[in-house]
Parts: structure tokens; C-alpha cells; sequence
């Protein structure tokens, strides 16, 4: 095991954009100068701070809503037994679930310990998970005093203090190290639950500071300890974490885990030698995730994971820039890419292209806050549009209590952009122009093409969900948290996709195992790609795609030779998809030539293909409900999928969210058309037990299978034409 102490000489590594940048300013002792000051740059206050005047009621109805109910009630107990169910049956969601929980309900404690006593009670805000009867607080009620809610914090505090592991049970190496499926205190793991909870310790002490100690002498100084033996000790003194990149291999671990232990050593780290050693390491590690970004900004992980991968280097970069009172300055680049690119993967309504291990829903308590600021600091207009039109005004404790406390701050501020547009604030992004009846709408762009993962997002017309999109994904299945679709297409109408990638299911020991491509959801034969001789694709960066022809905006076309992805030579299956914006259609075409028989097939291993067969099936996976014709058509319907899925996402200019009743679509679906017609519809219905997958789609996906009637050929072409029902 490689060891680092603060005090000694860092080995050599390879410079970045924020070496570069950034120069001695980045440096062990640049930072310990940058830093001396304290941190009179930051966004968020302390408590006392005049600031926290500005939240608006709404905001906070919500969480306190929550906090009240669950105040005086017994904490999240995670157990040993819940932590063991991991190395037993894989289950670990019990332990998770528990962890997440006792989290959220201590960040609810700390914005009511923050905000106590600032208004005699709080209004139930538009869209509030409340009734009225939990916020109405009587003058005097002890609900509302701080001394309550502080002892509220502490009780969590103590209780994270005190929890024998802070990384997650999947995570943990115990079990290979010692053989037990106890956690050991002694043997700190630090992983992405370690990284949150030092980041929300640093968080609470920061913004509730001596309120703590004049409460329980005592409390900060464990913080201190605790955060130190488990979080930063491990980092300076290991550099085999797989999540440094060290090696090469860069995923969303290292700005997810870099950007918190940036808080953490921000915040409880009172050495200003170790502090700076501590954030320079840092540095260097979120270096090396910019420098493993394309230029195209795309990740590879897809929309979900931006969130906690390129989001969370966002957030780190933005937190240095402020604590050096802007000595840092990350306007880089391959930052304006990184924020382009969810308002790019965007369907319509809360819909959004999935890939990898990621839902096609929008997830609650995302920091769109956060990603708007950096938009209009960037004087991105679209991307600040997208991000404008999903903050909610109410944050959700999930998101963790670093996003919380920002987004709380920034809703004054997007208020004051909503009600009194100032160029000086939005720097040239004139977000009072993108509105619709008062509904702030997102950009919803005509095209996007990313060379880098082979990605093509294609929308019938700019700027209204309405209409046809049509996704394309070329790429390699080496890529992180892959699925086998390499050539998948997703087509949605109105917003909605209705041709499918069923995305993530619930994660249990089996998900990043030996045996991940047993599970249905990461297969091939579940994507809506070809199954030629019924194979399934390879795993690794060798079965992948290559580019026939490059869509143009004018043009949404892309061609790809898809026969590497099985073992076969790459141009033996073509596929080209393509929209047609005057036709109002879309067009995927499959064209093969199978010589090779399948008992001749071969892996890169030199092992043999299995289940190959004699058939050739091209699969599309449907969601809601499919009705064949006997025309060689078929009807893809909305019915079915969750209506929580449907609507259109949208903002008032009150900073309110818009209803599902003021944002309804048409329910449109899809009509489908196939040449030659005579093809043989094989119908497979998966009825979903996984509550992910059944919260996104409903009871079931539907796939079709078609194979041509005349049996195996050793060349052949088949067309499926999608369009929009009346």
C-alpha cells in the first residue's frame, strides 16, 4: 500500500486543466495563503447571518412540514443485521435505506435549527408534501424554538459519530479483509456514504458553528476527531482508492468523494497546513476527472449519474472558486460542456434519454439550482432555461444538506430574476423571454450530436415537446455502468417515450458482480437493438460501434455498423436511424449479411458465442400499452405508464410548479410500421416486481421481436417506420 503523509513530498503527477489554470495558486502552500482568511466568499452563511431572511416561506414548508412530524419520534436504526444482509443476499437496500433515512431527518433538523425563530410560523407553500394543520406554529410552541431543534441536530450528530461504519455495506472491503460482515471501526472505508456523511458533519458545523458546543460541549471537537480517522486520514495515507483515477479509470466516484471531502476539510480541518495539503489533494483529483471529460462534455454514465459524477465536480470547483474569494476560477472549457449537457439529453416533461444505470425519470431533490447558476454564470441561455424551468422552490432533503442549504438561499434569487429580470444577474440570458403564459419552459433543442459516445438526439421541432424525438446510441459496452446497447434507439411523442431503455433496477450485490448481465434490465435482448443468430452483444470496450455516416442538424441521421458488438465483422449488421421532420417520422433501418455460420463465431477471448442460433430477431422494448394490427402495425399507448411521468415540467413566475392539470399533453402514442410486413411479431411481456422500474413504467414493459418469415437468411433488411398517432 502506497502511504502519503501531509508533511511529505506528493508523487509525481500528470498536470490538467486546473494545474494549468490554476498554477501555484493550487499548490499546497498557494492554498494555505488562499485560505488563511477564513471564508467571507461563501454562498452560505452561518447562523445569524442576515441572509437566511431572505428564504421564503415556501421554500421551506416542506421540510418543515417533515421535520415536525418526525421530531420527539425514535431515530433510523441501522442494524447489524440490515448491514450483514449485503454478504448474505445481497440486499442493500435495507441497510441504505435506513442510513439515507437517520440523514435526511438530521439535514431537516439543521435548516429548522438554522431558521428557528425567524417567523412565528410558516406557510404551507404551492406543491408542499403538507397540510396545513402539521405547519401552523402557535407563538411560543416548542416546535419552533432553536434550543429544541438543536438538540434535535445533536442527537443526529452524535448518532453518525457514533455509527461503527460510514460507508455503505456494498462498498465496504470488511468482508474481504477480515471475513466478517461486521462493520470495523478500525478499518475505515472511504467510499460514497463516508464522503456524504463527512460532508453533511461539515455542513451542520459550519452553519450551526459554537451553537453546538454551548448546546453539548464537546460535540464539534468528536466531529473533528471522527471525520479525521474516517474520511481524512484514509485519503491522505492510501493512494490505492480505486476512485482516484489513479490508474487511469475515472467515474463519478472521484468528484462525488473529492467535492465532499473539499467541505469536509474547508470546514473541520483547524490545522491550516493540513487543510491545505488536504484540498490540494483534492484538486488534483477532480483534475483528473475534467481531464478524463471529452470534449463534447458527454458522460458516458448518462443523465442520472451527471448529477453525482459532473454535477458534483461542478459543486467543488464552484465551493473553491468561492472559498478563495475567487482565486480560483474554474471557467474552463470543458465546464461549459459539462453544463450543456442535461438540458441535451432531455425528451420532454420529466423524461430524459437514459443510458447505462440511470431511470428515465428525473429524480426528486436534484440541485437544478445549482446547475442554473453555472449556466447563467457561463451566460449558457439554454442551459439556464432547462435548469430554471425544474427548480422546484421547495427543496427535498435528499439531495444532502450542502445542496439544500444552497438551494434555500438561491430561491430569493431566482425569485428576484422571475419578478424583476436584471442583466446584471443573468449575465445576457433573458430568461423573461422563454416563458409561455407565465411557465417558465425549457429550451427543448432541435438536435444533439455527441462524436464521443456516438449519442444523436433528434427532436421534431424546436423548442415544443410536441411531436416526435428520436434517440440514437452507438458506443461500446466497456463504458461505465454499461448495459449491452450498443445501437439502441428510444423514440418518445409529446414527451413521452413510449420505445424504450428500461434503465436501472434496484442495485443489490448481483449488480456490479460476476454475474451483472444476468439481470434483464442490462441484457441486449432487452434493448431495442438486432439479435443476430439470437446473440447476445459482448462486454468491453471491443464490442462497440462504428460511425458510417455523422448526423448534422440538417440532417438527423445516424449510421452504424453494429456487427463488432456481436463478434461479427462490424459492417455484417447496419443500422441507420433517422428522423424525418417533414414527413413527421422516423426511420430505422436494418440491413445484415450473415455468411459466417453461428457455430463459427468467436468472442475476443476466443471462447465460444453462446445461445447462438439459427434466427435472426430484431428487438424493439415498449412501454405502456402495445396493440398489434394485422397490417404489419402496431399501436404503442400511453396506457399504463405512471402518470406522475407524464406531465411537462414548468415554473411559474411566481416560483410555484405548474400542476399536471395546466401542463396535460394530447396522449398521444405511436403508430408502427414494418417492412417487410409479413415479418413473424414474436410479443414477450415483462411484468416489473423491481419498485424502480415499475415506479418509471408501470406494471410492465412490452418487447417485440420480429423475425422474418421465411426463416434463416444469410442477408436480409428490415424497416420499422414510428409515427405519431392522430
Amino acid at each position: 500500500m502506497s502511504q502519503l503523509s501531509a508533511g511529505t513530498t506528493d508523487p509525481a503527477l500528470p498536470g490538467g486543466l486546473l494545474a494549468d489554470a490554476w498554477s501555484i495558486s493550487a499548490s499546497r502552500s498557494g492554498l494555505e495563503a488562499l485560505l488563511a482568511g477564513g471564508f467571507p466568499g461563501l454562498v452560505v452563511r452561518p447562523l445569524g447571518d442576515a441572509v437566511w431572511l431572505s428564504v421564503g416561506d415556501p421554500a421551506l414548508a416542506g421540510l418543515a412540514a417533515q421535520a415536525r412530524k418526525e421530531r420527539g419520534t425514535a431515530w433510523p436504526q441501522p442494524l447489524v443485521s440490515h448491514y450483514a444482509r449485503y454478504f448474505r443476499d445481497g440486499n442493500r437496500t435495507d441497510y441504505e435505506g435506513l442510513v439515507a433515512t437517520r440523514q435526511q431527518r438530521l439535514t431537516r433538523a439543521v435548516v429548522m435549527a438554522l431558521l428557528a425563530g425567524r417567523h412565528a410560523d410558516v406557510d404551507v407553500g404551492a406543491g408542499a408534501v403538507a397540510d396545513a394543520g402539521a405547519l401552523a406554529v402557535a407563538p411560543g410552541d416548542a416546535s419552533n424554538d432553536a434550543t429544541g431543534w438543536l438538540d434535535e441536530v445533536i442527537d443526529g450528530v452524535h448518532l453518525l459519530c457514533e455509527q461503527s461504519s460510514w460507508s455503505w455495506a456494498a462498498h465496504d472491503d470488511v468482508f474481504t479483509r477480515t471475513g466478517g460482515v461486521v462493520p470495523d471501526k478500525s478499518l475505515p472505508y472511504l467510499d460514497l456514504g463516508a464522503g456524504e456523511v463527512a460532508a453533511q458533519l461539515a455542513w451542520t458545523d459550519y452553519v450551526l458553528g459554537d451553537a453546538l458546543d454551548d448546546r453539548a460541549p464537546g460535540l464539534r471537537r468528536r466531529i473533528r476527531q471522527e471525520t479525521t480517522e474516517r474520511a481524512i486520514t484514509p485519503f491522505l495515507e492510501r493512494l490505492d482508492w480505486h476512485w482516484l483515477g489513479l490508474e487511469g479509470d475515472v467515474h463519478n466516484w472521484n468528484p462525488w468523494i473529492h467535492t465532499n471531502l473539499v467541505a469536509a476539510a474547508l470546514f473541520l480541518l483547524d490545522d491550516p497546513r493540513l487543510q491545505a495539503a488536504t484540498v490540494a489533494r483534492c484538486i488534483e483529483g477532480l483534475d483528473r476527472f475534467l481531464a478524463s471529460i471529452p470534449a463534447d462534455g458527454a458522460i458516458d454514465e448518462g443523465f442520472a449519474y451527471w448529477w453525482n459524477g459532473a454535477g458534483r465536480a461542478l459543486e467543488g470547483l464552484a465551493l473553491l472558486e468561492q472559498a478563495t474569494g475567487g482565486a480560483l476560477d474554474a471557467d474552463l472549457p470543458v465546464v461549459r460542456q459539462l453544463a450543456a449537457f442535461p438540458h441535451r439529453m432531455h425528451l420532454g416533461g420529466n423524461w430524459f434519454l437514459n443510458v447505462a444505470d440511470g431511470p428515465a425519470r428525473a429524480a426528486n431533490g436534484l440541485p437544478w439550482d445549482m446547475l442554473h447558476r453555472w449556466a447563467v454564470r457561463l451566460g449558457d441561455r439554454d442551459a439556464a432555461r432547462h435548469a430554471a424551468a425544474f427548480v422546484s422552490g421547495q427543496p427535498d432533503a435528499t439531495a444532502g444538506l450542502g445542496r439544500v442549504l444552497h438551494a434555500l438561499l438561491d430561491g430569493a434569487r431566482l425569485d428576484q430574476v422571475r419578478t424583476d429580470p436584471d442583466p446584471a444577474l443573468l449575465n445576457g440570458v433573458p430568461l423573461d423571454q422563454a416563458s409561455e403564459n407565465g411557465i417558465q419552459t425549457p429550451p427543448l433543442v432541435p438536435f444533439t450530436y455527441l462524436p464521443s459516445v456516438q449519442i444523436m438526439v433528434a427532436r421534431e421541432a424546436a423548442g415544443t415537446q410536441q411531436g416526435l424525438v428520436l434517440a440514437a446510441k452507438g458506443g461500446h459496452n466497456g463504458e461505465h455502468h454499461n448495459h449491452r446497447d450498443v445501437g439502441s434507439v428510444v423514440v418518445a411523442v409529446d414527451g413521452v417515450p413510449l420505445l424504450v431503455d428500461a434503465g436501472q433496477p434496484t442495485y443489490t450485490a448481483k449488480t456490479f458482480g460476476p454475474d451483472r448481465y444476468d439481470i434483464r434490465a442490462m441484457q441486449s435482448a432487452w434493448h431495442s437493438v438486432p439479435a443476430p443468430f439470437g446473440l447476445e452483444q459482448g462486454t468491453g470496450k471491443a464490442f462497440a460501434a462504428d460511425v458510417l455516416r455523422t448526423p448534422s442538424p440538417e440532417d438527423p441521421t445516424l449510421q452504424l455498423a453494429l456487427g463488432a458488438a456481436y463478434g461479427l465483422h462490424p459492417e455484417q449488421w447496419v443500422r441507420t436511424s433517422s428522423l424525418d421532420r417533414e414527413a413527421r417520422q422516423i426511420v430505422v433501418a436494418d440491413r445484415w449479411n450473415l455468411a459466417t455460420s453461428p457455430g463459427n463465431l468467436v468472442k475476443a477471448n476466443a471462447d465460444p458465442l453462446p445461445r447462438a442460433t439459427p434466427d435472426v430477431d430484431i428487438t424493439y422494448l415498449a412501454a405502456g400499452t402495445v396493440r398489434l394490427g394485422l397490417d404489419g402495425s402496431a399501436t404503442v399507448e400511453r396506457a399504463g405508464i405512471p402518470a406522475a411521468g407524464i406531465p411537462p415540467v414548468g415554473t411559474t413566475s411566481a416560483g410555484t410548479r405548474a400542476t399536471a392539470t395546466q401542463l396535460a399533453g394530447d396522449g398521444r402514442g405511436l403508430m408502427l410500421r414494418w417492412e417487410p410486413a409479413a415479418a413473424v411479431v414474436l410479443v414477450d411481456e415483462w411484468h416489473l416486481d423491481d419498485p424502480l422500474l415499475a415506479g418509471v413504467w408501470g406494471e410492465k414493459l412490452t418487447r417485440l421481436r420480429f423475425r422474418l418469415p421465411e426463416g434463416p437468411s444469410a442477408a436480409g433488411t428490415f424497416t420499422l417506420t414510428v409515427e405519431a398517432t392522430s
